[in-house]
This record gives structure tokens, C-alpha cells and sequence, in this order.
């Protein structure tokens, strides 16, 4: 998902370089939903492996 979330960034920079405000807006904020969502399941999959531990 992080992958998806560089990816439409770097869409958005070459966009916005070219000079196509709707396509740089619009794949910037996909980028910054994608971000977010991988930001909140990393953290959750931290909580869930500090709460589960490993087994000795």
C-alpha cells in the first residue's frame, strides 16, 4: 500500500510540473488517503503483535 501511495505522489509531482493542476490534486490526495491507511494498519499491526508477544 505504501508502494501505491509513492506512486500516485510521483504522478502527482510530474503532473503538477507539466502544468495539470486536476490530475496533481487529485493524485496527491490519493497518495495522502493511501499514506494515512498504511500509517493506521502499521500501528495496528504493532498494537496487535504487543499485545499477542511471540511464543518462547
Amino acid at each position: 500500500m505504501l508502494y501505491w501511495a509513492v506512486v500516485f505522489f510521483i504522478v502527482a509531482i510530474i503532473a503538477g510540473v507539466f502544468g495539470f493542476g486536476g490530475i496533481a490534486s487529485a493524485s496527491a490526495g490519493i497518495a495522502q488517503i493511501l499514506f494515512f491507511v498504511f500509517i493506521v494498519l502499521f500501528v495496528l499491526a504493532l498494537v496487535m503483535r504487543a499485545i499477542n508477544g511471540r511464543a518462547p
